[in-house]
């Protein structure tokens, strides 16, 4: 019989917390969970082959269990002109298919889910861990318009062709003068 205890493995302890931690990073675990919170545990996660539990829930809403990528935004209304600005900042710790290449050229595909959409596009950046983008578009639109709508972006690779490799989006509601900043986990694109 073996004593699996803390004191009988000293690295375990280690393991454990680091695994289980929320507190560190939080965008690693936090968002992935929180459509099965209604769910009882012992429903959502079985053994896999190699013994780790893993939510059956999770796999079936990603249908990968990569992670895609963070995208980093700043939104802004400026009422006195009607004008709504979207700044794309950063995108962090994106993956693309291998197919994609090594280092694939990526941009960012904005879209308004206005009746009529309104849709930009930024700069196309060679990919890596951290692109950075810093480009800004300017609407003329009614903020009543844009409360019932998505902000709807489209990561893309331009070389060796054009291919969505992932999406994110965010509702529209609480616009206002202050700056909003957001970082949206980036899902593999929409079938």
């Amino acid at each position: 019989v073996s004593d699996l205890r803390p004191s009988a493995l000293p690295g375990s302890l280690d393991v454990s917390r680091s695994m289980f931690d929320l507190r560190s990073p939080p965008h690693r675990y936090m968002k992935r969970y929180d459509s099965v919170s209604s769910v009882p545990s012992s429903s959502s996660s079985r053994k896999d082959s190699q013994g780790s539990n893993r939510s059956l829930d999770t796999i079936t809403l990603s249908g990968d269990e990569r992670d895609f990528g963070r995208l980093n935004v700043k939104l802004c209304y400026i009422s006195s002109v009607e004008q709504i600005w979207i700044t794309v900042l950063h995108c962090k710790d994106l993956s693309w298919p291998s197919s994609c290449g090594e280092n694939p050229r990526i941009c960012v595909k904005g879209i308004l889910t206005l009746p009529k959409p309104v849709h930009f596009k930024s700069s196309a950046k060679e990919g890596c861990n951290d692109i950075e983008f810093m480009e800004t578009f300017v609407f003329a639109i009614k903020l009543q318009s844009l409360q019932a709508v998505r902000l709807v972006f489209k990561i893309q690779t331009q070389t060796p062709r054009k291919k969505t490799i992932g999406e994110c989006s965010l509702a529209l509601r609480e616009l206002s003068s202050q700056e909003s900043n957001h970082w949206l986990d980036i899902s593999p694109p929409s079938k």
